[in-house]
Parts: structure tokens; sequence; C-alpha cells
């Protein structure tokens, strides 16, 4: 009962980041033309969209894809979320530069700074990810942190 009241929070936290993530990553860093931008061409729901399916997909991997003995230290859970936040950079970064290039717009040291907080927002959307779904790997559920 326990994992799946873990299980949903999770997921509910998760729909609650992407439906506020315009208010989140201006919390964060507000610029004010790079923020009209993002929020004129709906871009921030497409960078949240992103990172949570990146968190919850590499977490999953981690638990249920790799699922090892040999791989379920911490520092292994660690290389998952560096990992995830490589990702979620090499895919929303050079995404909204094609966006604002075609606007004819340089947002590039705006970009660096979102990059930034955006890899900050995925590591807490992968941490809540992993304690949401860890209860049922048989190999790594007492990663990052044993009960």
């Amino acid at each position: 009962m326990r994992q799946l009241i873990l299980l949903f929070t999770g997921i509910i936290l998760t729909i609650l980041f992407m439906v506020f993530a315009t208010d989140l990553f201006e919390m964060f860093y507000y610029e004010m033309q790079f923020s009209n931008e993002m929020y004129n061409n709906g871009l921030y729901f497409v960078a949240s969209l992103s990172t949570a399916i990146i968190a919850w997909l590499c977490a999953a991997i981690f638990y249920y894809g790799i699922n090892s003995v040999s791989f379920s230290r911490w520092y292994h859970w660690l290389v998952m979320l560096v990992i995830a936040g490589i990702i979620v950079t090499a895919i929303n970064v050079p995404y909204l530069e094609s966006v604002f290039s075609d606007n004819g717009i340089d947002f590039s040291k705006e970009l660096a700074v979102f990059a930034a907080v955006n890899i900050i927002i995925e590591c807490i959307i992968y941490t809540i990810a992993s304690f949401s779904m860890r209860w049922w790997s048989t190999n790594c559920r007492h990663t990052p942190i044993p009960e």
C-alpha cells in the first residue's frame, strides 16, 4: 500500500510540475525578453514535458532495465542522474535554440542559464521518480538510500 501511495504521489508531483512549469522555471531564472519568448511560444511546457519524460524513463531504466546487483550502489544511481541531466540538456537546448533562431533571436547566454536550471529541476524530478518506482525493483530497491 505504501508503495502505491509513493507512486501516485510521484505522478501527482510530476503532473504539478508540468502544470506550473512556467512559474517554477521563472522562479529560478527570469529575464524579461527570454521569459516572454519562452511563454509566448509555449516552450516552458515543451521543456517540462521532455524533462519529466526523461527523468521517469531514466529512473525506469535504472530500476527495471538494468536492475543488477552489481549496478545497485548509490553512485550508479548518481551516474544515471547525470546521464538524465545530459540527455535533457541535449534535447531541450538545441530545440529551443532552433525555435529562437527561426524567430531571428539569439538567446545563447539565457539558454545556458536555463539549461543549468533545467538540470537542477531534472535532478529533483529524477529523485521523485526514483522514490516513486524503486519499490518493485528486485535488486535496486534500496538505492540510493536504504529503507
